[in-house]
């Protein structure tokens, strides 16, 4: 049963019509019902805003428009900006390796006449696999998440052993994001990248974590022959 609450009041007058009957007893009731209906619309349409409203910005926050920033593609910089260099040759924000940090990504460039352990038709496998991006001068391109993939520590490159080495639990990669040695499950994650002209792009929001532990057929870079304690 409906409440009164949500009725109109009405005056001595109109009770006297109301509960006497006739034509304009039912009149005075189908505006009061009119009344009642409108009152009604409006409170859903109010609650009914308030609900998208709220969904809205739930979808905001779990799908933001985030051009320009951690998640999305990022113009990083151009090739000219960072010189190539070979693995053993890096340094860090000189050559071969650079840390872009609105990207939280090391940027790599591999010199054209860097050595690889693979050949063939199973290098450019690997370099697919590996988000590994060849450039029309034979250098090639990765972007590294910054991520340690153990537990999630930002994990520093180190010019005195020329590798990524985690100060949290000494997970170890190669300039290459390959795994070394330590707890880490996987290699370093990339995020995907690509050439436009002259400029370099990063999508930060396409995440490939499925470079597994290299085994000697699978290895691309060798091992560093410095020495990287802790």
């Amino acid at each position: 049963m409906s409440s009164d609450i949500d009725r109109p009041p009405i005056t001595p007058q109109q009770y006297e019509i109301l509960h006497g009957g006739g034509a304009e007893a039912a009149e005075i009731a189908r505006q009061r019902l009119s009344r009642r209906r409108f009152l009604r619309r409006s409170m859903l349409a109010v609650w009914g805003i308030s609900a998208a409203s709220a969904v809205a910005g739930a979808l905001y926050m779990l799908y933001p428009t985030l051009g320009g920033q951690f998640g999305s593609e990022q113009t990083v910089g151009k090739l000219a900006d960072f010189p190539a260099a070979k693995p053993e040759q890096m340094e860090l924000n000189v050559k071969g390796i650079f840390y872009i940090p609105a990207a939280r990504t090391y940027l790599v460039h591999l010199d054209k006449d860097t050595e690889y352990l693979q050949k063939g038709e199973k290098l450019k496998n690997l370099f697919n696999l590996q988000n590994i991006v060849p450039a029309s001068d034979g250098s090639h391109w990765i972007a590294l998440y910054q991520r340690c993939v153990h537990l999630g520590c930002t994990v520093p490159f180190r010019n005195d052993c020329v590798s990524f080495k985690c100060p949290c639990h000494g997970s170890h990669y190669n300039v290459d994001g390959e795994f070394l040695d330590g707890p880490a499950p996987r290699s370093l994650d990339r995020f995907a990248l690509s050439l436009k002209g002259e400029e370099i792009v990063v999508n930060t929001g396409v995440i490939n974590a499925n470079v597994q532990h290299p085994d000697e057929g699978t290895r691309i870079i060798a091992k560093p022959n410095k020495d990287c304690s802790a």
